[in-house]
């Protein structure tokens, strides 16, 4: 038979001997025969026997993951049976390939993709791209083991040769699956996570939050807090896999969403929300950085995220707050903002704690401002000793947590008396006293206190 012309019997034995190609794309024969690239010769005979033996490979293949890989033991008896389906798939794509030539770029893309289409989408979610890679050399494996029995009188060199091949076209196969698998994930979660942050951020129901968050995968790992900062701008996705990867480093959990100029990134499972916020800085763009109050669950996220947007809002107030700034230490801010829940806090948790601890409180705290700070001077406005002042202002920082020795502290205790004395707690209590035709209301301190 001459050169050039197709062979349609066996190939000689002389040409049967492995070649490759040089850097220049020249065959050289090893034993000084010139013969056919693996996938150029007629394996007729050669394909007719890994058809009939399609079954028992994929069976033995299965078998032998069975034995080599203690994870596919513990797999569902459904997902065992999809594997099952890809390895039949691959031996029958294995006998596509050769009869194609084995050596055309888009028949060999289209065939090795239709190995995976033999199984539903969600066994790339079930699977990692790790196992996979461990489930294709355990069948390549089997596969180059029956080489002897399954090639024809002289082709089983070139036989092994298509097999290492095509393994390397089906793992480049398995990477596209992953990766468009990853990709269609990743478009959808950050589609969840913007419904999720705009459900906070609405004070949707728990169930709406708990759903989604629950299609989310996320584990609700308390302590829950919502931090609010700037974008630093540019693609969202971009933003986002800072935000995750920074999470990932510092172990916590993590949802994020980008609205407008503001990024919103819900943490769980940080024991310290300001302290993980901090190592996040690098996500969020210039200016402040507010984190909410921490709560027990996501449930309860809607209260910490009005919280840390409201403390956004009003901290350019305060130019020299640390970055990150706990939302509570905004309450002055938040409440000449118009925030209601700080005008609140500020009324019960420091007003009302000093009306209830007596009135010498409250007015040793006016005549300590009412003196500009100075001890002196205010002990000689209330007629007292200046230890007696000291003692009085270690007491108010002890009930209300500030202190009014401290320039910070002794203006939220100002806003908080302002505040306290415009936004009574319950209408005054009334009483009666009967004169000769005279009618007198009056409230009593006792009443005031006990309103607050």
């Amino acid at each position: 038979m001459t050169a050039g012309r197709r062979r349609t019997g066996r190939p000689h034995p002389a040409e049967t001997s492995a070649h490759r190609r040089d850097g220049a794309g020249q065959r050289v024969c090893q034993a000084g025969v010139m013969g056919n690239e693996p996938g150029d010769g007629d394996l007729t005979a050669t394909l007719r026997r890994i058809e009939r033996a399609a079954g028992a490979l994929a069976t033995a293949s299965v078998a032998r993951m069975d034995e080599t890989l203690p994870w596919f033991r513990a797999l569902p008896a459904d997902q065992r049976s999809w594997v099952m389906l890809v390895a039949q798939a691959g031996v029958r794509s294995l006998v596509q390939w050769l009869g194609s030539g084995g050596g055309s770029a888009d028949s060999t893309q289209e065939v090795s993709d239709e190995v995976f289409a033999a199984a539903p989408q969600a066994l790339a979610r079930s699977i990692t791209l790790q196992q996979t890679v461990a489930l294709i050399k355990v069948t390549i494996d089997v596969v180059e083991e029956q080489v002897p029995h399954l090639a024809a009188e002289g082709e089983q060199q070139q036989l092994h040769d298509a097999v290492l091949r095509f393994s390397r076209e089906i793992a480049f196969a398995a990477a596209r699956v992953y990766a468009r698998a990853a990709e269609s994930r990743g478009a959808w979660d950050a589609r969840l996570q913007a419904l999720l942050v705009d459900a906070l951020l609405r004070g949707d129901s728990p169930d709406v939050l708990a759903s989604r968050a629950a299609a989310l995968g996320w584990a609700d790992a308390p302590p829950v807090a919502v931090a609010v900062g700037r974008s630093p701008g540019g693609e969202v996705s971009a933003v986002l896999h800072t935000v995750y990867r920074q999470a990932r480093r510092i172990g916590a959990e993590v949802i994020g969403g980008v609205h407008g100029d503001r990024l919103v990134v819900v943490l769980g499972g940080a024991d310290d929300p300001l302290t993980a916020t901090g190592k996040l800085l690098s996500a969020f763009g210039e200016g402040p950085v507010v984190v909410g109050p921490a709560v027990p669950s996501l449930d309860a996220a809607t209260e910490s995220a009005r919280a840390a947007l409201a403390g956004f809002r009003a901290a350019p107030a305060w130019p020299g707050a640390p970055r990150p700034v706990a939302a509570t230490d905004l309450l002055p801010e938040r409440a000449l903002a118009g925030d209601a829940e700080a005008r609140r806090r500020l009324r019960h948790d420091v007003y009302g704690v000093l009306i209830r601890a007596g009135g010498e409180l409250l007015e040793t705290l006016d005549a300590f401002f009412a003196a500009g700070g100075t001890l002196e001077s205010a002990a000689r406005a209330l007629f007292v000793h200046p230890n007696t002042v000291r003692y009085r202002l270690r007491r108010i920082a002890e009930v209300t947590g500030l202190s009014p020795l401290t320039p910070r502290d002794a203006f939220a205790l100002q806003v908080a008396l302002t505040v306290g004395r415009l936004d009574p707690v319950a209408p005054p209590v009334p009483t009666q006293t009967m004169g000769p035709g005279i009618g007198k209301t009056s409230q009593t301190g006792d009443d005031h206190r006990r309103s607050l």
